[in-house]
């Protein structure tokens, strides 16, 4: 109890300490935004979250099960979140799979009309990034590395940066893809890449 990170005569004498209750205020403003943009919509913050996940991902991960991973809920809030939204005529089902239970989620033409009037909402968020592109550089390494970290202790059920994936290596302490067949700057390392597969 005495350790507490939200206790702040505590935080004062612990440097990282301050920096989890940071993120923490971060993830509550991110929260009001997506929050605000689901109630002027008509939306919740999980089917905003789905919308834009399915517009710019791949089929074959915009199914109940890799979502429910991606959102670290269950498959029976994903499932609830995706009838609402075929209710509202903003995705479509595809059973084409070899599997009949099983189905990829997709947009419908209003689910796109749908995307572009909610992508916009962590733009306030992006706008308050004043610093130079030396320190956002550094904050974006810490924090892609974080994330990494979070995923191998298993706090983070999915996670798709360089660190992760079978085409990242270490060429003379350098960033390197295989798959790219390049070195790779501070700023070319992805949050989420679609050419990622997991190490094994």
């Amino acid at each position: 109890m005495d350790t507490s990170i939200f206790d702040p005569s505590r935080q004062n004498e612990d440097l990282s300490g301050k920096v989890v209750a940071g993120l923490e205020r971060i993830s509550e403003a991110f929260k009001v935004l997506l929050w605000d943009k689901a109630k002027q919509l008509g939306l919740s913050p999980i089917q905003i979250q789905l919308l834009l996940f399915i517009a710019y991902h791949k089929p074959e991960i915009c199914n109940v099960s890799h979502l429910a991973k991606e959102f670290n809920v269950t498959k029976p809030t994903i499932s609830d979140a995706v009838r609402v939204l075929l209710k509202k005529g903003l995705v479509l089902k595809d059973f084409s799979g070899t599997d009949s239970r099983s189905y990829t989620v997709f947009l419908s033409d209003a689910g796109k009309e749908m995307v572009k009037r909610t992508e916009n909402f962590a733009d306030p968020m992006r706008a308050q990034f004043q610093i130079d592109a030396q320190e956002l550089q550094n904050l974006f390494g810490t924090l892609s590395r974080f994330i990494y970290q979070l995923h191998k202790t298993g706090i983070l059920s999915v996670q798709r940066t360089c660190y992760g994936c079978k085409f990242y290596d270490k060429k003379n302490k350098s960033d390197y893809c295989s798959l790219l067949q390049t070195v790779l700057r501070p700023t070319d390392i992805r949050i989420d890449c679609p050419e990622y597969i997991e190490k094994p």
